[in-house]
């Protein structure tokens, strides 16, 4: 089966633009750098995990899937937009959601995403101290197989051979994009956490024989060899699956590391400072988990001189707006 044989459903709105950050090299001088505006994907609130939803709502339906479970924190974005996915299809839909950062407040615990999963008629069930995710699992497919309908799990941000598909497609369409305009980007920055994006641009840069680095700002966990042996071998799953001629290309993933600051989620100062810096220079607004982190790294990176002026960059930013307001304290 090639590429465009696999099942999908239409959820994105694509191509997404890609936009140059005009105030931002007019403050800093240096590379060229263009962001992808993955974070207008156009699903309640929109991010990249709608890419990876039209793979994997696709393949529950194949199935014969009437209700979708997946795991996400508490201010999960892909908890968010499988939320949306299961309603625009007709599907029910399970949230096991796990306190993945010490944020207690009231807007942490109940706006935000969690607010918008509510809207969307998920079924939230937040984990207490002591509940194993697979316990809870197994007893919400229970449920569901006594009341008679099949479940299909989706495992935390998609990130499987499945969803990854997503970003082959993005690729294919960022090469377009970059093509149409003359951009030979140097590399494309993002924020990984589970891999699944990482893998499918790495995957799909190399179906259509581009030699762009990939860097992913690890913002999920101090375990990053764990994380690039992940991402290598999902790029080869990937591969395999539809481009078998093709091997992924030797030491390709690059993740870089020290913008986590105390953990998933925790803001940091170098995060504030980059989502402010990129509002007031260019309007464009990022978040406090993923594309601010990964930002604080672009800058750091060309603080130190990573690239050259000629450079073009693109920055894809995944998404997650939607949580800055349960961070306001975090800002000045």
């Amino acid at each position: 089966m090639t590429f465009d044989d696999m099942p999908r459903i239409d959820l994105t709105h694509a191509p997404t633009a890609l936009e140059a950050l005009g105030g931002l090299r007019q403050h800093l001088g240096g590379p060229r750098i263009w962001v992808k505006r993955d974070d207008c994907t156009g699903l309640a609130g929109g991010g990249n995990k709608t890419r990876k939803l039209e793979y994997l709502i696709a393949e529950a339906e194949a199935e014969g899937a009437d209700a979708v479970v997946t795991f996400g924190a508490l201010q999960s974005n892909h908890a968010r937009q499988t939320a949306a996915a299961c309603a625009r299809r007709g599907l029910a839909c399970d949230l096991i959601l796990l306190p993945a950062v010490a944020r207690e407040s009231d807007g942490y615990l109940l706006g935000g995403n969690l607010l918008l999963d509510r809207l969307l008629g998920a079924r939230i069930h937040h984990l207490q101290p002591g509940q194993m995710p697979a316990a809870v699992l197994k007893t919400v497919l229970a449920d569901h197989a006594a009341a008679g309908r099949r479940g299909y799990v989706i495992p935390a941000g998609g990130s499987n051979a499945t969803g990854a598909l997503g970003y082959v497609r993005a690729a294919r369409e960022l090469a377009n994009q970059c093509r149409e305009r003359g951009i030979y980007p140097a590399a494309v920055i993002h924020a990984t956490s589970t891999g699944g994006t990482q893998a499918g641009l790495l995957a799909g840069f190399r179906i259509e024989g581009l030699s762009t680095r990939v860097i992913g700002i690890n913002v999920y966990n101090d375990q990053s060899s764990a994380l690039v042996a992940h991402i290598e071998a999902l790029t080869a799953q990937i591969l395999s699956r539809i481009a078998p001629g093709i091997a992924p290309a030797a030491d390709g993933v690059e993740v870089v590391d020290g913008f986590l600051g105390g953990g998933y989620g925790v803001p940091t100062a170098a995060m504030v400072e980059a989502v402010s810096l990129i509002a007031s220079k260019d309007g464009l607004l990022l978040d406090p988990v993923y594309s601010g982190k990964a930002m604080a790294g672009l800058l750091a990176m060309l603080d130190r001189g990573a690239f050259v002026e000629d450079d073009d960059l693109i920055f894809l930013h995944t998404g997650g707006t939607p949580v800055l307001s349960v961070y306001a304290s975090a800002f000045p």
